[in-house]
């Protein structure tokens, strides 16, 4: 056996075998290995546009919080001012109620007042007449002496 055969042999072997690879296998393998690179990049586009899409829900969670916390804090102030408005309202319409209940107890007690002084004056001049009676001893006639009993209850 020759070495340069051999050799020259193994050459054309492996040339052969370098074509039918190129021709055949190696197609398909790059085929699958593009295959391949294009669904990573899909995925990492993928992964990209959730990422960004999970970061513009979460500002507009944000945001959402934000507003809901400032419509929350407008609702409890507005109940708070009318709640103000309320107990002044009340307090104003209980201070006119005692005023008024005030000014009628006035007017009741001086109406009272009135009556008892004219009762009194009325007793007073019915105790006159006796006394005045018994003094002298005599009858004293009150529907003649209406005038003087009039002035004696002005009097008193």
């Amino acid at each position: 056996m020759n070495l340069n055969a051999t050799l020259f042999a193994q050459l054309v072997v492996f040339f052969i075998l370098a074509w039918f690879t190129m021709k055949f296998v190696w197609p398909p393998i790059m085929k699958a290995l593009d295959e391949r690179v294009s669904k990573i990049a899909d995925g990492l586009a993928a992964a990209d546009k959730a990422k960004s899409d999970l970061a513009l829900a979460e500002r507009r969670a944000t945001d959402e919080m934000r507003k809901a916390r400032e419509s929350a804090n407008e609702l409890r102030a507005g109940a708070e001012r009318q709640g103000s408005q309320i107990l002044d309202e009340a307090r104003t319409e209980a201070a006119r109620i005692i005023a008024a209940a005030r000014t009628a107890a006035e007017g009741e007690a001086d109406v009272a007042a009135q009556r008892a002084k004219e009762v009194l004056r009325d007793q007073v001049a019915l105790l006159a007449v006796a006394g005045a009676e018994r003094i002298l001893r005599k009858e004293i006639n009150a529907a003649v002496h209406a005038d003087l009993i009039s002035q004696l209850k002005a009097e008193l």
